[in-house]
C-alpha cells in the first residue's frame, strides 16, 4: 500500500531496520553556515519522522566555482554548518558527491536504524488519536520575505533558531510515548501533510485554528500577500478535501498550506498519553508543544473550525 512515508525502510532483522532518506535545497536565508544548518536539519527530519536513529550521511553539494563569483569559504561555511547539525544529531558524515552548479545546492541523503515494531508511519494515526504539533508554522513565508528584504534582523533571527532546531527531541518523545503515526511537516505544509496522514491512514481531521501555533510575523506577511508559490499550489490541491469554517480569515488560510522548511513533527496521540507528550515535549524545549486537533472515522479529510 502506497502511504507516502518520509523515508525508505528495509528489514535487516527481526529486530532492526535501516531507514534512508535524501533531501536538498536552494538556500533560503543569507548566511551561509545557517543555510547549512537548516538544510541538515531539513534532511535528518525524516529520519525523525519515522522514528529511527540517524547513523550516516553523504554531504550533496552543487556551488558554483570561484569563477562564477563565489569564493570557496562559502562552501566551507555551509559545510561547517551541516556539520554541526550531523553532530548534534549523533551521525558521521562519511563523505558525499559535489558538482559545478550555476546555484548553491546543499543536503544530505541519510541513514539511520530501527526496531521494525517501532516505527512511526503516515498510516499509524486511529480515530480519537490528538494531533500535536512541534514546531510553529510560516518559515515559508518568512524565507520568502528574506529573499525580497521585507522582514527584520530579529524575525530573520527567530525563523533560523526554529528552522535549525532539529526534531530529535520531538522524536525521542514520540518514541517513549510508543506512538505510531506522525510525519514531519515541510513542503507540503500543515495541510497538505495532515492530509498524507489521513490518506493513509484511512481517516479523517479536525483541526481547531486557534490552536495552531504560527510565527505573528508570518500572519502580518501573509496579510500582505507575501507567501511563497508553493504555498498557493498546496492550498490549491487541498483545498478540495478541506471544510473551512466561514469565520476562519483568510490569512490563516494561507498560513496552514506554507510550505515549510525544517518544521516539526505532527504527531498522533492516543488521549491517555496526550498529557504525559505534552509535559514531555515542554520539558524537552521543543519550539511548540501545541494540541491542534484530533483524528475521527470518516473519509479522509481536515474540518478547520475557530
Amino acid at each position: 500500500m502506497h502511504t507516502a512515508d518520509d523515508a525508505a525502510v528495509y528489514r535487516l532483522s527481526d529486530t532492526m531496520a535501516a531507514v534512508f532518506t535524501v533531501d536538498y535545497f536552494t538556500p533560503i536565508v543569507d548566511d551561509p553556515y545557517w543555510y547549512g544548518a537548516i538544510a541538515a536539519a531539513n534532511s535528518l527530519s525524516d529520519i525523525y519522522a519515522m522514528g529511527a536513529r540517524p547513523v550516516l550521511a553523504l554531504n550533496l553539494v552543487g556551488f558554483p566555482t570561484r569563477e562564477r563569483g563565489l569564493p570557496l569559504s562559502i562552501l566551507h561555511d555551509i559545510l561547517r554548518g551541516g556539520a554541526d547539525k550531523a553532530r548534534e544529531a549523533g551521525a558521521l558524515i562519511a563523505g558525499g558527491h559535489s558538482i559545478d552548479d550555476n546555484e548553491p545546492k546543499y543536503g544530505m541523503a541519510v541513514f539511520g536504524l530501527a526496531d521494525p515494531d517501532r516505527l512511526t508511519t503516515k498510516a499509524g494515526a486511529r480515530p480519537l488519536d490528538q494531533i500535536v504539533l512541534t514546531k510553529p508554522l510560516g518559515m515559508g513565508i518568512i524565507s520568502t520575505a528574506i529573499k525580497r528584504d521585507l522582514t527584520t534582523p530579529d524575525v530573520v533571527d527567530e525563523a533560523i533558531r526554529i528552522m535549525a532546531t532539529l526534531n530529535r527531541a520531538a522524536a525521542e518523545v514520540a518514541h517513549a510515548a510508543e506512538l505510531e503515526g506522525a510525519t514531519d511537516i515541510t513542503g507540503y505544509g500543515l495541510l497538505g501533510h495532515l492530509l498524507e496522514m489521513c490518506r493513509a491512514s484511512g481517516v479523517a481531521a479536525r483541526l481547531n485554528a486557534g490552536a495552531v501555533p504560527a510565527l505573528p510575523a508570518a500572519e502580518k506577511l501573509a496579510a500582505k500577500g507575501v507567501y511563497p508559490g508553493g504555498s498557493k499550489t498546496n492550498r490549491e490541491f487541498v483545498e478540495p478535501h478541506l471544510r473551512w469554517d466561514a469565520a476562519i480569515p483568510e490569512t490563516t488560510r494561507m498560513v496552514f498550506a506554507d510550505a515549510q522548511t525544517s518544521g516539526g513533527l505532527l504527531l498522533a496521540v492516543p488521549p491517555d498519553r496526550l498529557d504525559d507528550v505534552l509535559n514531555d515535549l515542554r520539558a524537552r524545549h521543543t519550539p511548540a508543544a501545541a494540541h491542534i486537533g484530533e483524528f475521527v472515522a470518516g473519509e479522509p479529510e481536515i474540518t478547520v473550525a475557530p
